[in-house]
């Protein structure tokens, strides 16, 4: 018996290319063009750095209470990770765990069906309408637990919440997650309904909106007992999943909320001057509520501009996947970088 044949395999999640360039503009991981809040450099100048000899707090304390005084969330009903794919990967160990099939969209995160294939979770892809949008009534059917991005990724497009709550509604007996990795740029966020529905998880991260990518925080909101679930799976996998810089400094950025607003407000007003120019030269996209713009060209194909940009030193996102193939998902930087793509897109197109 060869050893392989006890070996878990499975097809990995592709992140989105960190290239080894210089002097490119890179459009192609949703990262934020401005830097962290001056309080979190301001922490960083005074940390202690030879506390790093020491295990960090096991119960994230600084920076769960930072979260329940920030969201107005008692510490009991917030969980943090490093970044919300390990709060998700988590969610996904805890509470799917039926031999029915999770539910999420074709067209979504694609770590999503890496992680079932990963915990071996039986799931059921259920495909977007015509235009991009989720049909409630597809996710009525039996099932194991429900996922779904909102606003969604890579579409951007936001579904308001009295779909979500209609979601809940008909899925009393599994957990539902909403991952809101992008609701800061538009939405509302189902944060509310966390004590009307005890079965709702909202996960968030500090990766785009506060221009944290680095650090690798992540963090949930749900009942009390979902929490507490949450907390048992991680204290029997690892007890120190978040370093003390993060915690630090993540709590350091919640007390920056003007220059919180004031990024997320410049990146919306990017997205919108964004949005006509590229009509006009062509291209077609959902109406984007998140930090990138999801295009495609009526003429010229997806793989050709993607190319075309990339030989310009401008790198951004494509999958060559069926539906999306001819779409290429753009961040939104700066308005310079904005502009330096426009320019390139009307000489390629």
């Amino acid at each position: 018996m060869s050893w392989e044949e006890n070996v878990r395999k499975v097809v990995p999640y592709t992140p989105g290319e960190q290239p080894k360039i210089n002097n490119i503009i890179k459009l192609n991981t949703n990262e934020c063009p401005y830097p962290p809040a001056p309080s979190v450099k301001r922490a960083m100048d005074s940390f202690e750095y030879e506390t790093l000899r020491l295990y960090p707090d096991p119960n994230s304390g600084s920076l769960i209470s930072a979260l329940s005084d920030y969201y107005n969330v008692p510490s009991d009903q917030i969980f943090v990770g490093v970044g919300s794919d390990d709060v998700l990967s988590m969610a996904f160990l805890t509470f799917f765990n039926s031999d029915k099939p999770i539910l999420f969209p074709d067209i979504t995160y694609s770590f999503y069906d890496v992680w079932a294939d990963l915990y071996k979770i039986p799931y059921k892809q259920i495909p977007l309408d015509e235009d991009f949008r989720i049909k409630k009534e597809d996710y009525y059917i039996e099932n194991g637990g429900v996922i779904f991005p909102n606003p969604n990724a890579p579409t951007g497009l936001v579904e308001d919440l009295d779909m979500v709550e209609d979601i809940l509604q008909n899925n009393n007996e599994v957990v539902v997650i909403v991952d809101e990795a992008y609701i800061d740029f538009g939405g509302k966020s189902a944060l509310p309904l966390i004590d009307k529905y005890e079965n709702l998880l909202v996960v968030q991260t500090f990766s785009k909106s506060r221009a944290m990518a680095g650090m690798r925080i992540g963090f949930a909101f749900g009942s009390k007992k979902l929490i507490g679930y949450l907390n048992d799976a991680k204290f029997s996998f690892n007890s120190y999943t978040m370093n003390r810089p993060s915690l630090e400094l993540g709590a350091a950025t919640l007390a920056d909320k003007e220059y919180f607003n004031e990024t997320c407000s410049r990146i919306i007003a990017t997205r919108e001057r964004v949005k006509p120019l590229l009509a006009e030269l062509g291209f077609v996209f959902p109406d984007s509520s998140s930090n990138f713009i999801f295009a495609k060209h009526k003429t010229v194909s997806g793989k050709k501009i993607f190319e075309e940009l990339r030989s310009r030193g401008i790198i951004v996102r494509r999958w060559d996947l069926p539906r999306i193939s001819e779409y290429l998902r753009i961040t939104i930087g700066t308005d310079e970088q904005m502009d330096t793509l426009i320019s390139a897109l009307k000489e390629i197109v």
